[in-house]
């Protein structure tokens, strides 16, 4: 049996090992200190991990894993536990893996426009390390103040910026990485094309699966010469929508182009009163656009008359650096903001054609309708990217399992239109029952040997991106005959 029960396990001389590598300091193992790490941003989902280990280098994190294998300990990485999937969630009579004090910056490079660091440097760091030489790291989640570059590897993070620049597997060039059996490998390198099988590709948004990444050499980019932001408010969100595809359709690829709905609106004025946003509009649609003075100019022009051609009330448009960030600033909010409005939210992460925003929102009203659930729409509008957030009072029995149920509906509507089940925010335990909506059963299983090359023994992050017998019934009894063919498959 892979994981022992609790009970069987002596955790004393397993721990003394711990303390030899890292410390007494470097041990988690008080049950009420656990109690921190018991989930990450998907907080309705919690195990509480049986120790926590905080290491801070390369070879710490590979003795920890050497340990773990030699006693078939599973074990699960986690940076800051920013993750809206259930990606660093514990499981039963496990060891957590946590590097948020791996946050060295260890090399910048501007020469050749690459920084490399550790796992638990913060997201904004990389930005603000950089950006007195004029460069900066494009990808930005909305909580890139607190989510980590070893998170964003896992889950392949994006952000506002992702539509023009793309998400965080385009922006790693290299990865060292701490495989399930303890040994350190390097995928990648220093140069953005390297000959051979995509290892990198694999790794980045493989969600832990495959091993730790404890080193990772990051892209950066010099800073745009000219940005500007335009803010356009409407009557209907449809409206919105169909400003989305018209700017793409002139030929414009802005850096971002993000939609907030009515509802959201009101939330991120009550709490960050940004007095930008008017409450009064079904929407707003926040485009920016940067590159050269010329092309920016000319650029924020058409955008203009394109969203006045369909129904534009008011257009704001910002070049000022510290306007552009007022602008910016209720959108960064806007999951935050959420909070306020309801006991409980649950967001979802789904990504469809832009020509099906104006049916996929509709229905998602529908079955806002329907289910009697608020539901706040926050999307990357130009990628497709939806984030709509269910509000819900956990407290009343059973509406957990009827949010999860319209979440469910909002995921298959999504791929019934052409789209994904996630854009950024990964599979994790959230999403893992959906994975056959997307994919066929040979799709799965050609994934599945993926994973069993790097982890072998399914130590590394159990129970997470593909359907399990305990949660996903019909869905999982495919994959329990799948894990059969792997008895006795030695890794290559």
């Amino acid at each position: 049996m892979l994981i022992q029960d609790k009970q069987q396990r002596n955790w004393k001389p397993i721990i003394k090992q711990f303390e030899a590598v890292l410390g007494k300091n470097g041990v988690v193992q008080r049950r009420e200190e656990l109690i921190t790490y018991e989930c990450d941003g998907l907080t309705s989902y919690r195990q509480r991990p049986a120790i926590v280990v905080l290491p801070r280098t390369t070879e710490q994190v590979a003795e920890i894993v050497k340990i773990c294998d030699r006693n078939s300990i599973p074990f699960i990485a986690r940076g800051s536990g920013t993750g809206l999937s259930g990606g660093a969630l514990p499981v039963e009579d496990c060891v957590l893996i946590v590097t948020s004090l791996m946050r060295q910056i260890l090399n910048i490079d501007l020469q050749n426009q690459r920084v490399v660091v550790q796992p638990g440097v913060i997201n904004n760091w990389v930005t603000q390390a950089v950006s007195g030489a004029g460069f900066y790291y494009a990808p930005d989640p909305s909580s890139q103040i607190i989510c980590s570059i070893g998170g964003n590897v896992a889950e392949n993070s994006g952000g506002v910026h992702c539509l023009k620049y793309g998400v965080t597997t385009n922006h790693v060039l290299g990865l060292k990485v701490v495989t399930p059996d303890g040994s350190i490998v390097d995928l990648g390198g220093q140069i953005p094309e390297m000959p051979g099988y995509d290892l990198t590709g694999i790794f980045v948004g493989s969600e832990g699966t495959l091993g730790i990444a404890t080193e990772i050499t990051l892209r950066i980019l010099k800073s745009a010469e000219s940005i500007c932001v335009l803010l356009a408010d409407f009557t209907n969100i449809e409206a919105a929508g169909a400003s989305v595809s018209d700017i793409i359709s002139a030929g414009i690829i802005p850096g971002g182009m993000e939609i907030m709905d009515n509802l959201s609106i009101n939330a991120v004025e009550d709490v960050v009163a940004t007095n930008c946003y008017p409450r009064d509009a079904a929407a707003i649609l926040i485009v920016e656009i940067d590159g050269l003075a010329v092309e920016v100019a000319a650029n924020k022009q058409r955008i203009a008359e394109i969203c006045k051609k369909n129904g534009a009330r008011n257009i704001t448009i910002a070049s000022d650096p510290e306007q552009r960030l007022k602008l910016w600033k209720g959108r960064k909010a806007a999951f935050a903001a959420a909070g306020h409005l309801s006991p409980d939210y649950y967001v979802q992460d789904g990504v469809i054609p832009r020509t099906q925003l104006p049916y996929v929102l509709g229905e998602i009203e529908a079955l806002s309708q329907k289910y009697g659930y608020r539901i706040a729409n926050v999307f990357h509008a130009g990628d497709g990217n939806l984030h709509p957030l269910i509000l819900f009072d956990n407290s009343i029995p059973g509406e957990l399992e009827k949010v999860e149920e319209v979440g469910g509906k909002i995921l298959k509507l999504c791929v019934q239109v052409g789209g994904s089940i996630s854009g950024e925010h990964g599979i994790g335990a959230e999403k893992r029952c959906y994975m056959p909506e997307m994919f066929t059963a040979v799709d799965l299983e050609t994934m599945q040997w993926v994973r069993q090359t790097f982890n072998p023994k399914g130590l590394a992050n159990p129970g997470k991106i593909f359907p399990t017998p305990r949660t996903c019934g019909e869905a999982a009894n495919a994959m329990g005959e799948l894990a059969k063919k792997f008895e006795g498959v030695e890794r290559f």
